[in-house]
């Protein structure tokens, strides 16, 4: 078991990566913007779910073999640059409500009230998607992680479970402030009609620089 020192410095160096922009808090950012903090809340335990999968990998050491495979890298990458694709174009043709102001006032409080729980487990799907078809993120993982645990104490494997977990408690508290605070703003602006049209143009042109730069992404 990684000693209490390590595990606050894991959290700290956990917090500031997640703080810093990429696409996993973007898409919680606007998710949450568009359709509510609890839409946005979905999308994070999806996120947080595929992080539990990388952890998964690096400890059991798959991470290693994927990375070594140059075909592997590059069928996942643009699986996950025609997925945001497909997020663009949907967020392109999204509807504006016919009557913004009463969604905006309805909305208001606790998040959009007419978002269905079936609609939220998709969020979550998507989540999960999001963060699995980046090839990054699992590299970044087998990297990341290993250099916290100590062979001195103790088996890697384990350790690697324990700092994801705290890895993902950090995630969990980052974009969930996001979601929180971005649904709130979105509530404000889907009061208006023209508000709602650009925000839908801006989250498409988002969604697809978030897949070009995944395509071009290099190991």
């Amino acid at each position: 078991m990684p000693t209490f020192q390590s595990l606050l410095a894991f959290f700290g160096v956990a917090v500031l990566l997640a703080l810093s922009p990429g696409p996993d808090n973007l898409f919680v950012l606007m998710q949450s913007i568009q359709r509510g903090w609890r839409v946005g809340i979905a999308v994070v335990v999806g996120l947080c779910l595929g992080v539990v999968v990388h952890t998964t990998a690096v400890a059991l050491g798959l991470a290693a073999v994927f990375a070594a495979s140059s075909i592997a890298f590059t069928v996942l990458k643009w699986c996950g640059a025609a997925y945001l694709a497909y997020l663009a174009w949907g967020a392109w043709r999204a509807p504006v409500a016919a009557d913004a102001s009463a969604g905006g006032a309805a909305a208001s409080g606790s998040g959009r009230t007419d978002i269905a729980g079936t609609d939220l487990l998709v969020m979550v799907r998507r989540g999960v998607v999001m963060n699995l078809t980046n090839p990054k993120v699992l590299i970044f993982f087998l990297a990341f992680l290993p250099q916290f645990a100590d062979p001195a104490i103790g088996p890697v494997g384990p350790q690697i479970f324990v700092f994801g977990a705290v890895f993902i408690l950090a995630a969990f508290l980052v974009f969930g402030a996001i979601a929180l605070f971005s649904g709130a703003f979105g509530n404000l602006l889907l009061r208006s009609p023209r508000a709602q049209f650009w925000l839908n143009k801006i989250t498409a042109v988002v969604f697809v620089g978030l897949a070009v730069k995944l395509a071009t992404a290099q190991r």
